[in-house]
């Protein structure tokens, strides 16, 4: 997400060189084959993309619609109505048709200062209710998926499965009875943490308070094996992911990260955690924020993050504040890159991992810059044609659009059903 970050200055300098200076490990064995592509021409979908693209699920694992319908519409959709084109949004559902999307990890984000008012779980459970509000307002176009099964159940009655993600471990306020609670209520993954640092678990983009997880983090991790609930490392520090890896007995995921090799931004995933996430048969579902992407995006971004902290610290006055960042913005333009950037990442993780880890995440209405020919929903056919041409096969399109993640997914289930047959109590134990 490009939203304001809370960041000390010294703190993220030294995040960003090390950063820079982490060891990027080669992959080992079998390797994707692909052909190399032209960069000056735009990518233009065929008649077999366009086929292939409708027989597939197209399963996107990250997006941030839901809060910009409570910031831009008050949580109206009689004010936003989605049915119809928003101009002001990247995700309507004529758009998705278009984008032949099958399926939707919605995202129910909060803000990360909501966790020191006590107002993160309550905003939580309020976003979860505008998804639910959102299938049940447009029925014919929605419906709630809770299992891999529910997923083709829902696209082969020609709807768009619509799953819940948390977006930061926040919004459970350190409570692994809230974490059941939420799985309940339907969430199928939580991101651990968001843009700062939890008191159990570091962030990518924060100075460390825990050394990756405590030990109430691997509780967390346990737990969410236990529930059936996909564990998310994109968002934590390269020591969180491989604390992570080394307690999850199920597969993980990134919901929306890239690849560190090709853009050196803290958010994307090294490649000795690629190999691991190989190991665990987890997936990655690529972001397309130009930040993550372009590597003169990420410096701006990365950038901007120091800039923004500084000048609220300079003016007492947030609105003053909010104009000189703005200034600043204005003079310092990310470039947006094109979709070969994107698959130039997608061939990265196929090469290290195999493509059968990889996904698409694409974090759409969480972000301000995107790449050309990746400006909404309505895009995922050019990413399928993209792989056509750089040499992918039909099984390997369709594993990346959505085949891998339904993979995960049963994988997280079956370790759930495993489990409480084993142990029918609470897995809170309370």
């Amino acid at each position: 997400m490009n939203r304001i970050l809370h960041l000390n200055s010294l703190n993220l300098c030294v995040l960003l060189l090390s950063s820079l200076l982490a060891a990027r490990q080669s992959a080992d064995g079998e390797e994707t084959q692909v052909a190399k592509p032209d960069r000056q021409k735009p990518v233009v979908v065929s008649d077999r993309a366009r086929k292939l693209h409708a027989a597939a699920i197209v399963i996107d694992g990250h997006n941030d619609m839901p809060w910009e319908v409570r910031k831009q519409g008050g949580s109206s959709f009689d004010k936003m109505d989605i049915a119809k084109l928003q101009p002001d949004l990247q995700t309507d559902i004529p758009r998705l048709r278009r984008g032949g999307v099958g399926a939707q990890f919605w995202s129910v984000w909060v803000p990360g200062e909501l966790g020191y008012k006590g107002e993160a779980l309550s905003t939580t459970l309020e976003q979860i209710d505008l998804v639910k509000h959102m299938i049940a307002r447009y029925p014919e176009s929605f419906a709630l998926a809770l299992t891999a099964d529910d997923i083709e159940r829902i696209h082969g009655q020609g709807k768009i499965a619509s799953l819940i993600g948390v977006e930061g471990g926040h919004c459970i306020e350190e409570s692994l009875q809230v974490l059941e609670k939420l799985y309940k209520l339907g969430a199928r993954y939580m991101t651990l943490t968001h843009t700062e640092s939890l008191n159990w678990a570091d962030s990518s983009t924060d100075a460390p308070k825990s050394n990756g997880l405590t030990p109430f983090g691997r509780q967390v991790v346990q737990n969410m094996n236990q529930l059936g609930m996909m564990v998310d490392i994109s968002h934590v520090s390269a020591k969180t992911m491989n604390d992570v890896l080394d307690v999850s007995a199920a597969p993980v995921i990134f919901s929306h990260s890239s690849a560190f090799a090709i853009c050196e931004n803290p958010r994307n995933v090294p490649d000795d955690v690629l190999q691991r996430i190989k190991e665990k048969d987890g997936v990655v579902m690529v972001n397309f924020f130009s930040g993550y992407i372009v590597p003169a995006a990420a410096k701006i971004s990365l950038e901007s993050m120091i800039i923004e902290r500084e000048l609220k610290k300079k003016y007492a006055d947030p609105k003053r504040a909010e104009e000189e960042i703005h200034r600043w913005k204005a003079q310092h333009r990310y470039p947006r890159g094109t979709i070969h950037d994107v698959l130039d990442h997608i061939d990265h993780l196929a090469k290290v991992m195999g493509s059968e880890h990889v996904g698409l995440g694409g974090d759409f209405d969480g972000v301000s810059v995107l790449p050309t020919q990746l400006d909404d929903v309505s895009c995922y056919p050019f990413i399928t044609q993209g792989l056509i041409d750089r040499g992918y096969t039909d099984e390997q399109i369709r594993g990346i659009l959505g085949g891998n993640l339904l993979r995960v997914m049963r994988k997280v289930e079956a370790f759930a059903t495993t489990q409480r047959r084993e142990q029918p109590a609470s897995v809170s134990g309370k």
